[in-house]
Protein backbone atom coordinates (compact mmCIF):
# COMPACT_ATOMS: atom_id res chain seq x y z
CA UNK A 1 0.00 0.00 0.00
CA UNK A 2 1.23 3.36 -0.90
CA UNK A 3 1.69 5.80 1.73
CA UNK A 4 -0.40 9.02 2.26
CA UNK A 5 1.35 11.90 0.89
CA UNK A 6 -0.30 14.00 3.68
CA UNK A 7 1.61 12.05 6.20
CA UNK A 8 4.84 12.21 4.06
CA UNK A 9 3.89 16.49 4.07
CA UNK A 10 3.12 16.58 7.72
CA UNK A 11 6.35 14.51 8.80
CA UNK A 12 8.46 17.83 8.47
CA UNK A 13 12.36 17.73 6.98
CA UNK A 14 14.84 14.85 7.02
CA UNK A 15 16.45 14.49 10.47
CA UNK A 16 20.08 16.45 9.56
CA UNK A 17 23.08 13.88 8.30
CA UNK A 18 25.28 13.78 11.85
CA UNK A 19 27.90 11.24 11.66
CA UNK A 20 28.67 10.08 15.13
CA UNK A 21 32.22 8.76 15.70
CA UNK A 22 33.63 6.05 17.83
CA UNK A 23 34.44 7.63 21.57
CA UNK A 24 37.55 5.19 21.82
CA UNK A 25 39.62 7.25 19.26
CA UNK A 26 39.44 10.95 20.90
CA UNK A 27 41.12 12.01 24.39
CA UNK A 28 39.40 15.08 25.45
CA UNK A 29 40.00 17.56 28.78
CA UNK A 30 37.77 20.31 30.55
CA UNK A 31 39.63 22.84 30.18
CA UNK A 32 39.09 26.31 32.69
CA UNK A 33 38.18 29.40 31.03
CA UNK A 34 37.19 32.90 31.69
CA UNK A 35 33.14 33.42 32.14
CA UNK A 36 33.62 36.84 30.41
CA UNK A 37 36.04 35.44 27.69
CA UNK A 38 34.72 35.61 23.85
CA UNK A 39 34.17 32.86 21.38
CA UNK A 40 37.18 33.47 19.63
CA UNK A 41 39.32 33.67 22.96
CA UNK A 42 37.77 30.11 24.18
CA UNK A 43 38.96 28.21 20.48
CA UNK A 44 42.41 29.85 20.80
CA UNK A 45 42.84 29.00 24.58
CA UNK A 46 41.25 25.34 23.49
CA UNK A 47 44.12 24.95 20.61
CA UNK A 48 46.90 25.77 23.30
CA UNK A 49 45.57 23.66 25.81
CA UNK A 50 45.24 20.66 22.96
CA UNK A 51 48.87 21.82 21.77
CA UNK A 52 49.98 21.30 25.18
CA UNK A 53 48.44 17.80 26.44
CA UNK A 54 48.88 16.35 22.66
CA UNK A 55 52.21 14.57 21.30
CA UNK A 56 50.92 15.83 18.02
CA UNK A 57 50.75 19.19 16.54
CA UNK A 58 47.25 20.63 15.83
CA UNK A 59 47.59 20.43 12.07
CA UNK A 60 47.97 16.08 12.82
CA UNK A 61 44.29 16.36 14.92
CA UNK A 62 40.91 16.13 14.48
CA UNK A 63 39.53 18.56 17.04
CA UNK A 64 36.74 20.39 18.72
CA UNK A 65 35.41 22.04 21.59
CA UNK A 66 32.31 22.56 23.56
CA UNK A 67 31.94 26.31 25.32
CA UNK A 68 28.58 27.51 26.27
CA UNK A 69 28.64 31.32 26.77
CA UNK A 70 28.95 32.16 30.30
CA UNK A 71 30.36 28.57 31.53
CA UNK A 72 33.84 28.51 33.04
CA UNK A 73 35.10 25.55 31.61
CA UNK A 74 35.47 24.51 28.25
CA UNK A 75 35.68 20.57 26.85
CA UNK A 76 38.11 20.09 24.84
CA UNK A 77 39.01 16.48 22.58
CA UNK A 78 40.95 15.73 19.71
CA UNK A 79 42.03 12.14 17.66
CA UNK A 80 45.50 11.81 15.59
CA UNK A 81 44.04 12.07 11.99
CA UNK A 82 46.07 8.43 10.89
CA UNK A 83 43.47 6.81 13.09
CA UNK A 84 41.14 7.47 10.55
CA UNK A 85 41.13 5.26 6.96
CA UNK A 86 40.15 6.74 3.54
CA UNK A 87 36.86 4.78 3.65
CA UNK A 88 35.81 6.21 7.09
CA UNK A 89 36.54 10.11 6.09
CA UNK A 90 34.83 9.47 2.26
CA UNK A 91 31.64 9.97 4.02
CA UNK A 92 32.14 13.35 5.71
CA UNK A 93 32.38 15.71 2.90
CA UNK A 94 28.48 15.15 2.40
CA UNK A 95 27.68 15.48 6.47
CA UNK A 96 25.94 18.46 8.35
CA UNK A 97 28.58 17.50 11.04
CA UNK A 98 31.17 14.78 12.32
CA UNK A 99 31.34 14.48 15.80
CA UNK A 100 32.62 11.58 18.67
CA UNK A 101 29.14 9.82 19.98
CA UNK A 102 29.21 11.19 23.47
CA UNK A 103 28.81 14.66 21.73
CA UNK A 104 25.40 14.01 21.10
CA UNK A 105 24.59 13.77 25.11
CA UNK A 106 25.95 17.23 25.35
CA UNK A 107 22.94 19.13 25.10
CA UNK A 108 21.24 17.30 28.06
CA UNK A 109 19.57 19.72 30.66
CA UNK A 110 20.73 17.84 33.52
CA UNK A 111 21.33 18.18 37.19
CA UNK A 112 24.68 18.83 39.11
CA UNK A 113 26.37 15.39 39.51
CA UNK A 114 25.04 13.72 37.01
CA UNK A 115 26.59 10.77 34.80
CA UNK A 116 25.61 9.83 31.80
CA UNK A 117 26.65 6.08 30.42
CA UNK A 118 26.96 5.49 27.02
CA UNK A 119 27.01 2.00 25.80
CA UNK A 120 28.56 0.65 22.27
CA UNK A 121 29.22 -2.56 21.08
CA UNK A 122 33.27 -1.45 21.49
CA UNK A 123 32.81 -0.15 24.72
CA UNK A 124 31.21 2.59 27.51
CA UNK A 125 31.78 5.93 27.64
CA UNK A 126 30.48 8.09 30.85
CA UNK A 127 30.02 12.06 30.88
CA UNK A 128 29.65 13.29 34.13
CA UNK A 129 28.46 16.92 34.84
CA UNK A 130 29.70 18.34 38.30
CA UNK A 131 27.43 21.86 37.74
CA UNK A 132 26.62 24.01 34.77
CA UNK A 133 26.42 23.11 31.34
CA UNK A 134 29.66 22.07 30.48
CA UNK A 135 30.58 18.02 31.59
CA UNK A 136 33.74 18.24 33.47
CA UNK A 137 34.96 14.39 32.74
CA UNK A 138 34.30 11.96 29.75
CA UNK A 139 35.79 8.68 30.16
CA UNK A 140 35.89 5.85 27.53
CA UNK A 141 36.34 2.27 28.55
CA UNK A 142 36.87 0.14 25.96
CA UNK A 143 35.37 -3.72 25.82
CA UNK A 144 36.01 -6.80 24.17
CA UNK A 145 33.45 -7.83 21.44
CA UNK A 146 33.44 -11.43 23.08
CA UNK A 147 32.60 -9.49 26.94
CA UNK A 148 29.52 -10.67 28.58
CA UNK A 149 27.01 -9.21 30.46
CA UNK A 150 28.73 -9.42 33.64
CA UNK A 151 32.03 -7.85 31.73
CA UNK A 152 29.92 -4.82 30.56
CA UNK A 153 28.09 -4.68 34.17
CA UNK A 154 31.85 -4.70 35.90
CA UNK A 155 32.95 -2.02 33.67
CA UNK A 156 30.27 0.12 34.01
CA UNK A 157 31.02 0.41 37.99
CA UNK A 158 34.72 0.76 37.66
CA UNK A 159 33.48 3.86 35.15
CA UNK A 160 31.45 5.61 37.84
CA UNK A 161 33.73 4.71 40.31
CA UNK A 162 36.24 6.83 38.11
CA UNK A 163 33.95 9.60 37.64
CA UNK A 164 33.06 9.55 41.59
CA UNK A 165 29.87 10.82 43.00
CA UNK A 166 26.99 10.80 41.67
CA UNK A 167 23.54 11.95 42.78
CA UNK A 168 21.63 11.02 38.89
CA UNK A 169 22.89 8.13 36.69
CA UNK A 170 21.60 7.52 33.07
CA UNK A 171 21.98 4.78 31.30
CA UNK A 172 21.66 4.61 26.90
CA UNK A 173 21.58 1.31 25.66
CA UNK A 174 22.96 3.05 22.49
CA UNK A 175 23.95 6.57 21.36
CA UNK A 176 21.28 9.17 20.59
CA UNK A 177 20.25 9.56 17.21
CA UNK A 178 19.62 13.13 15.18
CA UNK A 179 15.85 13.43 14.27
CA UNK A 180 13.82 15.65 12.08
CA UNK A 181 13.05 19.57 13.41
CA UNK A 182 11.47 22.20 12.80
CA UNK A 183 13.88 24.69 12.78
CA UNK A 184 17.45 24.84 11.45
CA UNK A 185 18.86 26.65 14.21
CA UNK A 186 19.00 23.69 16.53
CA UNK A 187 19.57 19.44 16.61
CA UNK A 188 17.48 17.01 18.24
CA UNK A 189 19.22 14.02 19.49
CA UNK A 190 16.86 11.25 21.00
CA UNK A 191 17.32 7.71 22.63
CA UNK A 192 14.24 6.18 24.23
CA UNK A 193 13.04 8.75 26.34
CA UNK A 194 16.37 10.41 26.79
CA UNK A 195 16.32 13.58 24.64
CA UNK A 196 19.54 16.51 24.44
CA UNK A 197 18.91 19.88 21.97
CA UNK A 198 22.13 21.48 20.45
CA UNK A 199 22.00 25.14 18.95
CA UNK A 200 23.72 25.12 15.51
CA UNK A 201 26.08 27.44 16.65
CA UNK A 202 27.23 24.60 19.29
CA UNK A 203 27.45 21.89 17.16
CA UNK A 204 29.62 23.85 14.56
CA UNK A 205 32.20 23.63 17.39
CA UNK A 206 32.07 20.10 18.04
CA UNK A 207 32.74 19.38 14.56
CA UNK A 208 36.20 17.47 14.06
CA UNK A 209 36.92 18.09 10.38
CA UNK A 210 40.01 20.29 9.39
CA UNK A 211 38.88 23.99 9.77
CA UNK A 212 39.90 25.03 6.09
CA UNK A 213 37.62 22.32 4.86
CA UNK A 214 35.23 22.72 7.02
CA UNK A 215 35.08 26.74 6.09
CA UNK A 216 34.63 25.82 2.09
CA UNK A 217 31.58 23.70 3.03
CA UNK A 218 30.14 25.96 4.90
CA UNK A 219 30.48 28.83 2.13
CA UNK A 220 29.48 26.19 0.09
CA UNK A 221 26.26 24.88 2.38
CA UNK A 222 24.81 28.36 2.78
CA UNK A 223 25.81 29.68 -1.06
CA UNK A 224 23.36 26.52 -1.28
CA UNK A 225 20.94 27.78 1.42
CA UNK A 226 20.46 30.92 -0.87
CA UNK A 227 19.89 29.27 -4.39
CA UNK A 228 17.52 26.90 -2.55
CA UNK A 229 15.75 29.65 -0.90
CA UNK A 230 15.68 31.84 -4.16
CA UNK A 231 14.57 28.63 -6.10
CA UNK A 232 11.37 28.40 -3.68
CA UNK A 233 10.84 31.72 -3.79
CA UNK A 234 10.82 31.49 -7.72
CA UNK A 235 8.31 28.47 -7.55
CA UNK A 236 6.04 30.71 -4.96
CA UNK A 237 5.83 33.57 -7.01
CA UNK A 238 4.96 31.57 -10.43
CA UNK A 239 2.23 29.81 -8.27
CA UNK A 240 1.29 33.26 -7.92
CA UNK A 241 1.12 34.21 -11.01
CA UNK A 242 -0.40 31.21 -12.19
CA UNK A 243 -3.34 31.86 -10.05
CA UNK A 244 -3.33 35.53 -10.95
CA UNK A 245 -3.29 34.35 -14.49
CA UNK A 246 -6.12 31.63 -13.82
CA UNK A 247 -8.41 34.66 -11.28
CA UNK A 248 -7.82 36.98 -14.77
CA UNK A 249 -8.75 33.84 -17.17
CA UNK A 250 -12.64 33.45 -14.24
CA UNK A 251 -12.80 36.89 -14.54
CA UNK A 252 -12.96 37.60 -18.72
CA UNK A 253 -15.52 34.02 -18.67
CA UNK A 254 -17.31 35.95 -16.12
CA UNK A 255 -17.16 39.02 -18.51
CA UNK A 256 -18.04 37.49 -21.04
CA UNK A 257 -21.15 35.79 -19.67
CA UNK A 258 -21.92 39.34 -18.26
CA UNK A 259 -21.93 40.82 -21.38
CA UNK A 260 -23.65 38.47 -23.26
CA UNK A 261 -26.31 38.44 -20.88
CA UNK A 262 -26.62 42.26 -21.10
CA UNK A 263 -26.68 41.78 -25.28
CA UNK A 264 -29.55 39.50 -24.91
CA UNK A 265 -31.33 41.57 -22.61
CA UNK A 266 -31.16 44.84 -24.46
CA UNK A 267 -33.75 44.59 -26.55
CA UNK A 268 -36.34 43.72 -23.68
CA UNK A 269 -34.23 46.86 -21.40
CA UNK A 270 -35.00 49.29 -24.49
CA UNK A 271 -38.63 48.59 -24.73
CA UNK A 272 -39.04 49.17 -21.22
CA UNK A 273 -37.08 52.24 -21.46
CA UNK A 274 -39.26 53.75 -24.67
CA UNK A 275 -42.25 52.33 -22.51
CA UNK A 276 -41.73 54.58 -19.49
CA UNK A 277 -40.62 57.41 -21.66
CA UNK A 278 -43.78 57.54 -23.84
CA UNK A 279 -45.81 56.85 -20.07
CA UNK A 280 -43.79 60.13 -18.75
CA UNK A 281 -44.74 61.97 -21.69
CA UNK A 282 -48.88 60.92 -21.59
CA UNK A 283 -48.48 61.27 -17.85
CA UNK A 284 -46.91 65.07 -18.21
CA UNK A 285 -49.95 65.61 -21.24
CA UNK A 286 -52.21 64.27 -18.70
CA UNK A 287 -50.94 66.06 -15.70
CA UNK A 288 -49.29 69.21 -16.79
CA UNK A 289 -50.41 71.81 -19.25
CA UNK A 290 -47.92 73.39 -22.27
CA UNK A 291 -47.76 77.21 -22.01
CA UNK A 292 -46.90 78.18 -25.51
CA UNK A 293 -48.26 81.67 -25.20
CA UNK A 294 -46.73 82.04 -22.18
CA UNK A 295 -43.23 80.85 -23.61
CA UNK A 296 -43.55 83.60 -26.62
CA UNK A 297 -44.63 86.24 -24.53
CA UNK A 298 -41.64 85.74 -22.55
CA UNK A 299 -39.57 85.52 -26.22
CA UNK A 300 -40.92 88.62 -27.13
CA UNK A 301 -40.36 90.56 -24.36
CA UNK A 302 -36.28 90.69 -24.65
CA UNK A 303 -36.59 90.58 -28.83
CA UNK A 304 -35.11 93.22 -29.96
CA UNK A 305 -36.74 95.61 -32.63
CA UNK A 306 -34.67 94.36 -35.25
CA UNK A 307 -35.15 90.89 -35.02
CA UNK A 308 -37.92 89.29 -36.79
CA UNK A 309 -39.52 85.79 -35.51
CA UNK A 310 -39.98 83.45 -38.40
CA UNK A 311 -41.47 80.11 -36.62
CA UNK A 312 -41.73 79.18 -33.13
CA UNK A 313 -42.76 75.35 -32.00
CA UNK A 314 -42.81 73.59 -28.66
CA UNK A 315 -40.83 70.49 -28.37
CA UNK A 316 -41.93 69.90 -25.10
CA UNK A 317 -43.00 71.20 -21.80
CA UNK A 318 -40.28 73.07 -20.65
CA UNK A 319 -38.48 73.96 -24.47
CA UNK A 320 -39.35 76.23 -27.61
CA UNK A 321 -37.68 76.10 -30.55
CA UNK A 322 -37.36 79.91 -32.08
CA UNK A 323 -35.80 80.75 -36.02
CA UNK A 324 -35.96 84.43 -36.29
CA UNK A 325 -33.92 86.85 -38.63
CA UNK A 326 -32.35 90.21 -38.90
CA UNK A 327 -29.95 92.38 -40.56
CA UNK A 328 -27.67 93.39 -37.70
CA UNK A 329 -26.25 89.96 -36.83
CA UNK A 330 -24.40 92.50 -33.45
CA UNK A 331 -28.25 91.82 -32.03
CA UNK A 332 -28.11 88.18 -31.48
CA UNK A 333 -25.50 88.04 -28.53
CA UNK A 334 -28.01 91.06 -26.97
CA UNK A 335 -31.17 88.72 -27.83
CA UNK A 336 -29.71 85.65 -26.10
CA UNK A 337 -28.30 87.13 -23.25
CA UNK A 338 -31.36 89.21 -22.38
CA UNK A 339 -33.28 85.63 -22.73
CA UNK A 340 -31.03 83.81 -20.26
CA UNK A 341 -31.23 87.00 -17.93
CA UNK A 342 -35.15 86.12 -17.84
CA UNK A 343 -35.99 84.63 -15.06
CA UNK A 344 -38.26 82.02 -16.54
CA UNK A 345 -35.37 80.82 -18.63
CA UNK A 346 -32.85 78.15 -17.66
CA UNK A 347 -30.75 78.04 -20.63
CA UNK A 348 -30.48 79.27 -24.27
CA UNK A 349 -28.80 77.35 -26.88
CA UNK A 350 -28.17 78.40 -30.17
CA UNK A 351 -27.81 75.53 -32.76
CA UNK A 352 -27.90 77.31 -35.63
CA UNK A 353 -26.69 80.39 -37.66
CA UNK A 354 -26.06 81.68 -41.04
CA UNK A 355 -25.56 85.14 -42.78
CA UNK A 356 -26.08 85.97 -46.42
CA UNK A 357 -26.74 89.28 -48.25
CA UNK A 358 -26.52 91.43 -44.72
CA UNK A 359 -29.46 88.86 -43.49
CA UNK A 360 -28.29 86.68 -40.35
CA UNK A 361 -30.68 83.59 -39.82
CA UNK A 362 -30.80 81.50 -37.09
CA UNK A 363 -32.18 79.09 -34.13
CA UNK A 364 -32.60 79.53 -30.64
CA UNK A 365 -33.56 76.48 -28.41
CA UNK A 366 -34.69 78.13 -25.05
CA UNK A 367 -34.80 75.79 -22.21
CA UNK A 368 -37.67 77.08 -19.62
CA UNK A 369 -37.47 76.44 -15.79
CA UNK A 370 -39.88 73.46 -14.99
CA UNK A 371 -42.73 75.73 -13.15
CA UNK A 372 -42.01 79.01 -13.63
CA UNK A 373 -44.18 80.03 -16.23
CA UNK A 374 -47.49 80.60 -15.49
CA UNK A 375 -51.30 81.00 -17.43
CA UNK A 376 -52.15 84.48 -18.37
CA UNK A 377 -54.79 85.70 -17.28
CA UNK A 378 -58.00 85.29 -19.46
CA UNK A 379 -59.02 88.73 -20.97
CA UNK A 380 -61.25 90.77 -19.78
CA UNK A 381 -65.26 90.93 -20.44
CA UNK A 382 -66.88 94.35 -20.60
Amino acid sequence: MCASPFKFLSAGPPPPRVVLLRDALFFSRAVPVLATATAAEVSAQAGLALEAISPFPLAQLYYGLFWVPGSERALVFASYRRRFTVEQTEAWPAAEWVVPAFASVLGSAVAPATTIVLSSPDGLTAVHWEQGPVPSLVLHRPLAPEATDEDRLHLRAELLRAVGESRAIVDLAEPPAALPSHSDKEVVFKSGGFEATLPTSLMDGLDVRDRDELAMLRRARKRDLVLWRAAIGCVAACGVFALGELALMGAGLWQKARVLNMTAQSPLVGRIMEDQRLAGRIDDLATKRLYPLEMLTVVLSKKPAEVQLLRATTTDLDHLKVDAQTTNSGQISGFISALQAAPECAKVDIPDQRAHDNLATFTLIITFKPGALKPMPPPATS
